[in-house]
């Protein structure tokens, strides 16, 4: 009888091959790593990261520092990997489910997101998961892409690419005319007006990191659901979020709001290793994509290829997750991140973020000569508060905050304002301090 795959690598492996397969290695990062402390205060939350002390960092939204955890989970694997690269990603990739390290990926992020594992594209950023959204469905000529003004230009160019390449159609609409001032009922309505018989796709994104708004997903989901009572399968408008500033800054269910296909970088407010990402559909949604990147995920599709036939059944996440080699030790490494999520917990945490960010927006709008465009109803505005200061460009403001030890950013649109985001790295007296640098630089202005 011949030897099985995994017979000859447990014999060439040995001993050590045993001790590294994933169930041993899971258990062996795990041992290694020390256990998250009670994070019952947020003084133990923001031990957990590495950022300079001779700063205020309110720019924490761009690109996460790594908390303690993800960083011993990263060094484990990588460690693993550089021992024996071999043994660890055969067995941790295209052995069984129950040694597939992506599959415990999964099911960390579906305990956060609500569904299942299967449900859950894995991708390295919020750029890539909208890519393969939109040159995945069957768009045609005579399809519209519905889109906002107010998305990031990936989200943009990932439309225009897509319907560039298959004749679709793609139409722009303004939510609102000044986001300080916009409400729910107003949003909706516009999203309502714009659908036409045409229409095949929505694209929103979520919290925008142009104003700070958050748009009403469910409320919008609610409007396309209505519309879609009228319509067939094949013409049904489907809903796509880009959600990267909504996950882990919004006590939100995302598997329960209402959108098709929701992609986000997890490298941002989720804390989880840059680098990393998702996309989250419901199994008929995927049935509906058409994969782009050939994927080393789903066994399936290796089985028809090696007996020179059409992959069965209908497309899942893992045909659209991208193949090719990947930094595993980051990918793997994304479950600790989701699980202190999980342990500090979703609401606790929006609710801190609220705060201080409701605080950092009443400091703003007292300042003269500051305008604050972000929402003050906390039900439509996040993390992110963006604001301008009379007589002074936004990159102007961010370097003299910078001037005075606060890390501020500002937003990469045509119209562009500062901005401050408070986090989970943040105090309330972190965001006094930012406020009086801010004073500080309106005076500069003159």
């Amino acid at each position: 009888m011949p030897l099985s795959r995994r017979s000859f690598l447990a014999m060439q492996g040995g001993a050590l091959g045993a001790a590294l397969l994933p169930s041993g290695l899971l258990a062996a990062v795990q041992a290694k790593t020390p256990p998250l402390p009670p994070l019952d205060d947020w003084d133990k939350v923001r031990a957990q990261f590495r950022l300079s002390p001779d700063y205020l960092h309110f720019a924490g939204f761009y690109l996460a520092s790594h908390p303690e955890s993800v960083r011993a989970a990263v060094d484990g694997f990588r460690r693993a990997l550089d021992e024996n690269p071999f043994l660890i990603v055969e067995h941790g990739m295209f052995e069984s489910d129950a040694e597939n390290l992506q599959r415990k990926v999964r099911e960390d992020i579906a305990a956060y997101l609500g569904g299942h594992q299967d449900e859950i594209a894995l991708t390295p950023n919020t750029t890539t998961g909208l890519a393969l959204v939109y040159h995945g469905l069957p768009l045609k000529a005579g399809d519209e892409v519905l889109v906002t003004t107010h998305d990031h230009v990936v989200h943009h160019e990932s439309i225009r690419l897509s319907t560039e390449r298959n004749g679709a159609s793609v139409r722009k609409i303004t939510l609102f005319d000044e986001a300080s001032t916009a409400s729910i009922d107003g949003i909706v309505a516009r999203v309502h007006a714009a659908i036409r018989p045409q229409t095949r796709v929505l694209g929103i994104t979520w919290v925008h990191s142009s104003t700070g708004m958050r748009l009403p997903v469910r409320q919008i989901a609610a409007v396309l659901k209505d519309v879609n009572r009228d319509r067939d399968e094949a013409t049904r408008v489907l809903l796509v979020v880009d959600g990267v500033h909504g996950i882990g800054a919004v006590d939100e269910t995302i598997a329960d709001l209402g959108c098709d296909f929701f992609c986000a970088g997890t490298h941002k407010w989720i804390f989880a290793p840059r680098g990393t990402g998702l996309v989250w559909a419901r199994a008929d949604n995927w049935a509906r994509l058409r994969p782009l990147i050939p994927s080393f995920s789903d066994a399936e599709l290796y089985e028809a290829w090696k007996q020179n036939r059409a992959p069965r059944g209908p497309n899942v996440a893992n045909r659209i997750t991208p193949g090719g080699f990947q930094a595993y030790e980051h990918q793997w490494a994304m479950g600790a991140a989701f699980r202190m999520h999980r342990q500090i917990g979703r609401t606790r945490i929006a609710e801190r973020i609220r705060d201080l960010n409701d605080q950092c927006k009443r400091g703003l709008a007292a300042i003269p000569k500051v305008k604050l465009h972000t929402p003050r109803d906390a039900g439509l505005s996040a993390g992110i508060c963006c604001f301008e200061v009379e007589g002074s460009k936004p990159n102007e403001i961010v370097g003299r905050l910078l001037a005075r030890k606060v890390i501020a950013s500002s937003s990469p649109y045509a119209i562009s304002y500062a901005r401050l985001s408070a986090g989970l790295m943040n105090t309330p007296e972190q965001v006094d301090q930012a406020l009086a640098a801010v004073r500080e630089a309106t005076k500069a202005a003159g």
